[in-house]
C-alpha cells in the first residue's frame, strides 16, 4: 500500500485592499482561473483526495473551494498558515486519508517540497513553487507518521500557466 500527497501553494492573491490583514487577502482574477485548472489536471490523472489538509487563510480556503474537489474528511489549521517544512510535516503526519491533499504557502511549502522528495523534478520552477504550484508525490507506506525527509517519489509536477497557455 502507498499513500500520495497533493502538495499545493495557494493560487495567486490580491493585493488589491492594502487595508486587509495578509490571512485575509483573497484571491485575484488569475488565481480564480489557477485554482479550477490544477483541479482538472488531477482529475484527468485521477489524482483525487480523501482528505484535505489547509491553512487557514482566505486565500488557501479560496483555493479549495474554487477547485471544486470532494473530499471525505477537510480540514484547516492555523500551524499550515507560513508554516516552515517541520511543522507542515508534522500536520501531515496524523493525516488518516489514502490520499491527502496540502494546501499552503510559500517559503515553507516550497522548501517542504524540495526536501520530501528524493529527486526532484526537471522542471525550472519546482524549486521557487510559484503560486499554484502543485506537485503529487508517493510513498511508499501506510502511515503518514511513517514519512521521512527524500522518501517520496514525484509522481507529477505542474503550474497553472502550462495548464491556461
Amino acid at each position: 500500500m502507498t499513500r500520495m500527497l497533493i502538495l499545493t501553494r495557494h493560487a495567486k492573491s490580491s493585493w488589491g485592499d492594502l487595508s486587509l490583514d495578509d490571512h485575509d487577502r483573497p484571491l485575484n482574477k488569475r488565481g480564480r482561473k489557477s485554482a479550477p485548472a490544477i483541479a482538472a489536471w488531477l482529475r484527468a490523472n485521477n489524482w483525487l483526495p480523501d482528505e484535505v489538509l489547509s491553512s487557514t487563510s482566505a486565500r488557501t480556503r479560496e483555493t479549495w473551494d474554487l477547485m471544486k474537489l470532494r473530499a471525505e474528511k477537510v480540514s484547516f489549521h492555523h500551524t499550515l498558515y507560513h508554516a516552515d517544512p517541520e511543522d507542515i510535516l508534522h500536520e501531515l503526519s496524523g493525516a488518516t486519508g489514502r490520499t491527502v491533499l496540502l494546501l499552503g504557502h510559500n517559503p515553507g511549502i516550497g522548501a517542504f517540497a524540495n526536501r520530501i522528495v528524493r529527486q526532484a523534478p526537471d522542471h525550472p520552477r519546482f524549486l521557487d513553487y510559484p503560486t499554484c504550484a502543485t506537485t503529487v508525490i508517493r510513498f511508499d507506506t501506510t502511515d503518514w507518521a511513517k514519512v521521512r525527509w527524500k522518501s517520496g517519489a514525484v509522481q507529477g509536477f505542474v503550474i497553472p500557466r502550462e495548464l491556461l497557455e
